[in-house]
């Protein structure tokens, strides 16, 4: 029988911080009876490896951290070669990215620092995944500012799906669409970008603004989704074809005139 609160959903327990500029929080199920000190245990100390694993990255790639890896290279007392191995394969990675999008995503800002914000927190969460799947943890969701990453399902022992909120960007407090993840989707990741999220990572492909204001894409991986929605917005309708036509991904793009355009996956 599958375990539920008294409201019939899930029955979840959760830890947060804030790191990155944003409020992350580690969920996993609690079904009633089953949860112990020892479990509650257990989550803090998972939460503890997660948060310092953000804490790190945090540290060397943040633009906000004056005494970071990032901003020593932003005032030119470190070069690019002379960077961490860590730095530099992320570099390389969000360069390659930059190849795969011609150039709608990218690791540098318009006077060409580099700065892979639009990088750095999905791989965290990426890392972070695969630090709590090493901890034996097999049912979780992982949220980063909105930025989703789950493996099993709420309800442990089920092929539940989570369900990942989006929020409505003109009105913070109130959800336009929930989309499944885990259980038995075969999807396990959501991303969004935008304006409405903290964007200053985002510079728009040529002249003008963006065409869309909010960008969500469901992937199989944080990284993946994380990287194609910030694209997205950064590329307009092109890139967006791009994506779906390029990648396995389901998008839900929100346009400045608060027009829809969504992936069958979406919908549905």
């Amino acid at each position: 029988m599958q375990q539920t609160s008294d409201l019939g959903q899930p029955a979840l327990k959760a830890k947060t911080f804030r790191c990155m500029g944003t409020v992350i929080s580690l969920t996993v199920p609690a079904a009633p009876g089953n949860w112990n000190a020892a479990a509650d245990s257990a989550l803090a100390d998972a939460t503890d490896v997660v948060e310092r694993l953000f804490q790190d990255l945090d540290a060397r790639f943040s633009l906000y951290r004056p005494e970071s890896e990032a901003s020593r290279l932003a005032r030119g007392e470190l070069t690019l070669r002379a960077a961490s191995q860590d730095f530099r394969d992320r570099y390389a990675e969000a360069a390659q990215w930059r190849l795969l999008t011609e150039g709608a995503f990218t690791p540098e800002r318009p006077d060409g620092l580099p700065d892979l914000s639009g990088l750095v927190k999905g791989f965290a969460i990426k890392e972070a995944g695969a630090a709590l799947q090493s901890l034996g943890l097999g049912d979780w969701c992982l949220n980063a500012g909105g930025d989703v990453l789950v493996t099993g399902s709420p309800i442990a022992g089920s092929r539940a799906a989570w369900q990942a909120g989006i929020v409505d960007p003109e009105d913070r407090t109130t959800l336009i669409a929930a989309y499944p993840l885990g259980g038995g989707t075969g999807i396990g990741a959501l991303a969004t970008s935008g304006s409405a999220e903290r964007g200053d990572h985002i510079w728009t492909s040529g002249a003008g603004v963006s065409a869309f204001r909010q960008v969500s894409v469901a992937a199989a991986d944080i990284v993946t989704a994380d990287v194609l929605a910030t694209a997205i917005v950064a590329g307009g309708v092109p890139m967006l074809n791009r994506a779906t036509s390029g990648w396995d991904v389901q998008v839900l793009a929100i346009r400045n005139d608060g027009g829809i355009l969504a992936t069958p996956g979406f919908r549905a």
